[in-house]
């Protein structure tokens, strides 16, 4: 089931970008003046259906993707924090000390006669 929700998530991404790619942009510039006469007729219904069919393809990758996340979710308590560095609480063992270093252990800076 998991490998066929991701399968379905690509097509949805692959058919969301073209129809995306297929949209006359809405902002003006240059080309808005010569869109007088487009609007009209067929292209109006063909934008309209490319419109919804965003909304509705944008909708089921939502959809999809959230059934994806719960079908394939965690199912242990592991929330995806690496512990197995970290110290463990229950440890019995009592700190080693160091013990400092004594003043017969370095040279001395007088020379001996």
């Amino acid at each position: 089931m998991g490998t066929f929700l991701t399968v379905v998530i690509l097509i949805i991404c692959f058919l969301l970008g073209a129809v995306i790619l297929v949209q006359n942009p809405k902002g003006g510039g240059l080309a808005s003046g010569f869109t007088g006469g487009a609007a009209m007729g067929g292209v109006q219904r063909t934008t309209d259906f490319l419109e919804k069919s965003t909304w509705y393809l944008v909708t089921a990758l939502f959809v999809t993707c959230m059934a994806a996340g719960i079908y394939n979710g965690n199912t242990e308590s592991n929330v995806g924090i690496d512990e197995s560095f970290m110290p463990s609480a229950s440890s019995s063992e009592a700190p080693v000390e160091v013990a400092a270093p004594v003043a017969a252990d370095f040279p001395s800076d007088t020379p001996s006669e």
